[in-house]
Formats: structure tokens, sequence, C-alpha cells
């Protein structure tokens, strides 16, 4: 995939979960958003799940239930680099329901 296509589907990524999470309630979770990163903050209990680019290779980095996860755009959808069928975004959505309980409309 080359550097646009890449950039492309990168911001559909961040576009659909930034709009999940504009639907919940800022007391349940908090979103930052930079060019590069999200960051999930669950203000309870101060958990985070962080979503952030591997521009060099071209992959998504999540943190979160306690894994650093790398997925990469196989032409369909974003799995994780060690072939254990994770989906980037069912993983960032399981992720926010443990720190937080929260279900998202992903």
């Amino acid at each position: 995939m080359d550097e646009a296509g890449y950039n492309a589907q990168v911001g559909q990524v961040f576009k659909r979960l930034l709009k999940a999470l504009d639907e919940v309630d800022p007391d349940v979770l908090e979103a930052d958003a930079t060019g590069d990163m999200v960051t999930i903050t669950v203000p309870k209990s101060g958990e985070k799940v962080v979503v952030n680019t591997q521009r060099a290779v071209h992959q998504v980095w999540v943190a979160g239930a306690g894994h650093g996860i790398h997925f990469s755009f196989d032409g369909t959808k974003w799995l994780d680099d060690k072939g254990k069928g994770l989906e980037l975004l069912a993983w960032v959505k399981s992720c926010v329901e443990k720190a937080s309980g929260q279900s998202l409309a992903l």
C-alpha cells in the first residue's frame, strides 16, 4: 500500500472511531485526538486505550487491556500482525468495554 492509500485507510478508521466516541457521555469516556493518535481515557479509573499510527510500517498500533497490538491492512480490513484473527475496531471496542463497561457503536 502506498502512503496515500495508508493515509486514506487510517483516516477512515479515526473518523469512525471519533464518531462513536462523540456519542458517549464525556463523564464515561474522554477522547483526545491529535494528528496520528487517539487517546481514550476512562475518567473514573484513569485507564487508557491508545490508537496510534505506525507510518513507517503502514500499521496501526493499539495499546489497551494490557496489550500492545499492531494491525495491518489486508486490502479489506485491519488485522493483527501476529495472525490471531483480531480486527482493529473490534479490538478497540473490546478494550474500551473492558476498561469502562461502555459499548461503542463501531
